[in-house]
Formats: structure tokens, sequence, C-alpha cells
């Protein structure tokens, strides 16, 4: 199968990855405002909201990007794209919620997690009826 089989599951890992490229950016521009010189990842709540919305989407990238390719693989490219485009929805939900305040970070991250598990679950079901 060729990459054009995958249409839609290329297309949400492009958004995927410039939605992490976007809240990389904005950590790097709170730690230019807040004065937060590297290594260090402690400073202004700003700055740590931005920190930690950047390495939270990291963390979750590792579990969407293979639940999403394995996923399109086994069941279906459309509906892996559907799912993956409700995950990064949900992502920008959660970044923008939680540069607000921490406590608005909640319905963008079970968003997320939901697709996730949709993606995950989807692709555990597709690999064991392929048996």
């Amino acid at each position: 199968m060729s990459i054009e089989a995958f249409h839609w599951s290329t297309a949400v890992t492009l958004l995927a990855l410039l939605v992490y490229f976007s809240v990389t950016a904005k950590t790097g521009q709170a730690r230019l405002k807040y004065g937060v010189k590297a290594p260090a990842t402690s400073g202004a709540p700003e700055f740590e909201r931005a920190f930690r919305i950047q390495q939270n989407t990291l963390e979750q990238l590792m579990l969407f990007l293979p639940s999403l390719w394995l996923f399109a693989a086994l069941v279906s490219d459309l509906w892996a794209g559907a799912a993956g485009l409700v995950w990064v929805i949900g992502r920008i939900l959660y970044a923008v919620g939680y540069a607000r305040a921490a406590e608005k970070r909640s319905a963008g991250f079970g968003i997320a997690i939901l697709a996730n598990l949709v993606l995950l679950l989807g692709a555990l079901v597709g690999w064991f009826l392929r048996g």
C-alpha cells in the first residue's frame, strides 16, 4: 500500500505536527517574555503553563501517532482521519484553555484522550479480527 492510500491520516498527522510546532513556539515566546533561561523549566505561572502544554502534547503524540496509523492500516484511513481530527481539535482546546488557566484544560484533554482511546482500541480490534 502506498502513502496515497492514507490521505486522511497523512493530513491529520501534518495537522498534529503543526499543533505541536505551535505550542513549542509559544513556549519559546513565553521563555523570552518571562525571562526563563534554559535549562530552567519554572518561572512565571504563564511560562509554566506554556511549558506543560508543550510537554503534555509531546507525551500525547507518543500514543496518538502510532494509534492513528495502526487504525488507518487495520481499519480505515477515513475513520482514522476523523478520529484524528477530533484529537487535534481536543488538543487545540486543551492548549487554549490551559493557557488561560490550569483548571480550563480538562474539556480539551478529555476530548483528545477519548479520540486516542477510539484509535487505540479500534486498532487492537482490527488487528485481532485480521488474526
